[in-house]
């Protein structure tokens, strides 16, 4: 072995990479990998929650809009709103902003601003939608995979904007170090 691999391994063992939970969602139209942003841990932890659980992988993208967002998650039922084990208090930030790529959680217009943590949304708009800024919970970014949010936002769609041809999901966690995630960009 030469010294340089040896060093490697010894710097290793002494202080291990860590490792990151970083959401990654499959669809038909390719992946998407979003890093969850520790400032909101409640909602992290339940879409890392919902995520093991396989919760999303029966759901789709059931409403996407351009220049606006690609919503998935929705079950269709009404426990996914009114179940207090189904939503989440705000955890609003002032760096947390609705740009480009933002990762959020859908609500309903509860005065709580409480969020349906089984409903999550992406960001496409080019410029932003700060008029959502302090309404809803902004909990990720989109690291690879913008270009498929915008495929997705481009299907053709009915009245209420969902999707004709169901955008199916599989969400997961997979665990990367910041350099794998730098490599991203």
């Amino acid at each position: 072995m030469n010294f340089i691999l040896i060093f490697q391994l010894l710097l290793i063992s002494f202080f291990p990479v860590e490792k990151l939970p970083v959401g990654q969602i499959i669809t038909p139209e390719g992946v998407i990998l979003i890093a969850l942003d520790a400032r909101t841990p409640k909602h992290r932890d339940s879409f890392i929650e919902l995520a093991d659980a396989g919760y999303w992988d029966s759901l789709t993208f059931n409403r996407v809009i351009p220049n606006f967002v690609a919503q998935g998650g929705c079950p269709d039922t009404p426990a996914g709103f009114t179940d207090p084990e189904y939503l989440l208090d705000p955890e609003f930030h002032p760096e947390l902003k609705h740009v480009y790529g933002a990762v959020g959680a859908g609500r309903d217009d509860n005065p709580g601003k409480r969020s349906a943590r089984c409903q999550f949304y992406i960001v496409q708009n080019p410029q932003g939608l700060a008029r959502l800024d302090g309404d809803y919970t902004v909990f990720g970014h989109v690291i690879k995979g913008m270009e498929i949010v915008d495929k997705i936002v481009s299907v053709k769609r009915d009245a209420s904007n969902e999707p004709e041809i169901p955008l199916t999901l599989k969400v997961s966690i997979i665990y990367l170090s910041q350099e794998e995630i730098a490599g991203l960009k």
